[in-house]
């Protein structure tokens, strides 16, 4: 009966050492986690911030362009109204996205300011003396810089989810990171041609063409 209640004793003990060792474990991984989330968030601001650095450029941008004489309007009509698509996708301030359709709205949405925006630069390059302002070419200037940070923005926030994704699907953490509510998050998707910053550079000393 005493070795019987020894062994009880013993593997109580082992018991308790095995929860105790699984819940430190628990405890460390749950942190690493909520760290890495962290990181995924406060990099999402930083995207946030950039994004919204540009959206903030193109009223003065249309403004300066809209004073040129004759400037195709269908064009400034066009950007406005994709910087006003971008405001409608809402997506939280405070925390990366979790939803990958709601993720790839902002892409899209983004993407079509993008590209509204290429379109009005190459417009304006018709008009030299709107790209030979000094207004005109600080506007240029902040706008190119933007579009670079943009793209480092973007691949800092896939690096952070990435970090993160890997830890949640890694063992021990895979068997438990779904209790406490962390999932994978989704990475922007590049489009073809992407990787590159949009351009948004003139060649202000090539001379005009010459025309008969």
């Amino acid at each position: 009966m005493k070795k019987i209640l020894i062994v009880v004793a013993v593997l109580l003990v082992l018991g308790v050492l095995v929860c105790a060792v699984i819940g430190l474990s628990m405890m460390g991984g749950y942190n690493n986690l909520n760290k890495l989330s962290q990181d995924v968030d406060s990099q999402w601001a930083q995207v946030q911030n950039v994004y919204q650095r540009r959206a903030d450029l193109i009223p003065n941008l249309v403004s300066t362009v809209s004073g040129a004489a004759n400037f195709e309007k269908s064009t400034l009509v066009e950007i406005t109204q994709a910087r006003a698509s971008v405001g409608q996708v809402k997506i939280n301030a405070n925390s990366a996205p979790n939803d990958p359709a709601k993720l790839a709205a902002f892409d899209q949405a983004q993407g079509q300011l993008s590209s509204a925006l290429s379109r009005l630069m190459v417009v304006v390059e018709r008009y030299p003396n709107l790209t030979a302002t000094e207004s005109f070419r600080e506007l240029q200037a902040q706008l190119e810089g933007t579009e670079n940070r943009i793209s480092v923005e973007r691949g800092d926030f896939n690096t952070a989810v990435k970090n993160y994704d890997t830890a949640v699907k890694s063992f021990p953490a895979v068997t438990y990171a779904g209790l406490f509510g962390f999932q994978v998050k989704p990475y922007f998707q590049a489009a073809a041609g992407a990787e590159t910053a949009p351009k948004v550079q003139f060649n202000f000393g090539s001379p005009a063409a010459a025309t008969n």
